[in-house]
């Protein structure tokens, strides 16, 4: 399964898109992180993986505008930094 496929099984995640084949996989990974529950998140890890997907959440935070939820940034802070 590819990024797209996922997130087209999962149109709750990105609700105000209507063009899914466009979006990114850094805009995937932000909403699937953000408003994916746990299976939604195991399966997008599966597909590419906790370093690439890891990577992807590193860079999203370091910039000045993050839209993380604060509970949810520091919870994949510590998973990655256990995982990744």
């Amino acid at each position: 399964m590819t990024i797209h496929q996922f997130i087209k099984k999962r149109p709750y995640l990105i609700w105000y898109v209507r063009d899914l084949d466009k979006l990114s996989e850094e805009s995937i990974v932000e909403h699937t992180l953000n408003y994916g529950d746990w299976a939604d998140v195991c399966e997008l890890l599966a597909i590419l993986g906790v370093k690439k997907t890891a990577a992807i959440f590193s860079r999203q935070i370091s910039g000045k505008r993050i839209n993380y939820d604060p509970k949810i940034m520091n919870y994949f802070k510590l998973y990655f930094s256990r995982y990744a």
